[in-house]
């Protein structure tokens, strides 16, 4: 039987820490009881908002409507050779806790994504990625419910047009699917090649004299960077890095360059260079900035967060400030990676 709630505090449901409301609240647990929540007059009257870890969204008013919450859960291989695996996980269980798993299985491909937070779920939807390494490489497929039909559909990573945190799912099926199950591709220990080629990482593995690392000391090496530069939602309330690190053409980079011999970047062969968001917010003056209970990290200028007094509404006035002033100072335009609700 469906259990709905009402009037529910949503604070435990965002990593900002927001205390807003929800009309109408529920939690599933499996295909089938979202496609029976999909037959009552709850769903059918009400707008919806789908959450997974809430470390994505910034909820910025009430919610007048239904909020679900997915916490579809399970892991199973579906599919083992003598150099791969392919494993399915529920898109409800906790992303780090899954590459946890495959780490104790020795897969390899996920290392680089670990302590980031979030659902599986979630994941594809903005195709994380972290240290050289995002969800498309290792990516099969996913399992997502049709809000409209009901019906469980696959989807292979041509229909997800992945990009640079961008899938399908955030523009032209934005808000049309449940993501109930994801797959991936993982190596077998011997036949995975990890990658190492952000400086961070061989600084730390040089720090613990690591010669020839395995994907646990490129995970801990992973986990140890995110710890340093990002703070816990458990202490302070945010969503990791809430803008995407902005890619402009050779010609405008040069100008930069010119006027800005030191500004780290990334040439992404195509004759588009990918800029720093932190370096530019930071140069900018903004990094430990304070206003009505929000402010920009003091250590880590990507990460807006929630002093623990501030509201929703008032991180977004914060983001819109700062998109004004980089697109000022180096007429370059930021985009959140949050989704504003």
């Amino acid at each position: 039987m469906l259990k709905f709630m009402n009037s529910k505090d949503l604070k435990a449901y965002n990593t900002f820490g927001f205390d807003v409301k929800a009309d109408l609240f529920i939690e599933i647990k499996s295909v089938s009881e979202f496609q029976e929540l999909m037959s009552t007059s709850e769903w059918k009257n009400n707008r919806h908002l789908i959450l997974g870890g809430g470390s994505n969204v910034l909820l910025t008013n009430d919610f007048h409507g239904l909020v679900v919450v997915n916490r579809i859960e399970g892991i199973e291989v579906v599919e083992e050779t003598d150099k791969i695996v392919t494993v399915k996980c529920g898109g409800g269980e906790s992303w780090h806790q899954f590459v946890l798993h495959t780490l104790k299985q020795k897969w390899g491909g996920l290392e680089n994504l670990s302590l980031i937070p979030g659902t599986v779920g979630a994941a594809p939807m903005q195709n994380i990625g972290a240290y050289g390494v995002e969800i498309k490489d290792s990516f099969h497929s996913l399992e997502a419910i049709n809000l409209n039909t009901g019906k469980l559909e696959v989807f292979f990573a041509e229909h997800c047009q992945f990009a640079y945190r961008e899938s399908v799912f955030k523009h032209k099926l934005k808000g049309q699917y449940l993501i109930a199950t994801v797959s991936f591709q993982l190596d077998k220990p011997k036949f995975h090649q990890l990658k190492l080629d952000y400086g961070v990482i061989e600084d730390v593995m040089a720090e613990k004299n690591i010669e020839n690392p395995s994907i646990q000391d490129v995970s801990d090496a992973i986990i140890k960077i995110r710890q340093s530069k990002l703070p816990d939602p458990a202490e302070i309330g945010n969503s990791g890095s809430f803008f995407k690190n902005p890619i402009i053409d050779a010609a405008q980079f040069k100008k930069l360059q010119n006027e800005f011999p030191e500004i780290p970047s990334y040439d992404l062969g195509n004759g588009q260079v990918k800029l720093a968001a932190a370096w530019l917010i930071e140069k900018a003056g903004w990094k430990g900035y304070q206003e009505n209970g929000v402010g920009v990290h003091q250590k880590q200028a990507l990460v807006l967060v929630n002093y623990g007094e501030g509201e929703g509404k008032e991180v977004l006035n914060l983001a819109k400030k700062i998109q004004d002033s980089i697109q000022s100072k180096f007429g370059v335009e930021l985009s959140p990676e949050v989704n504003f609700i």
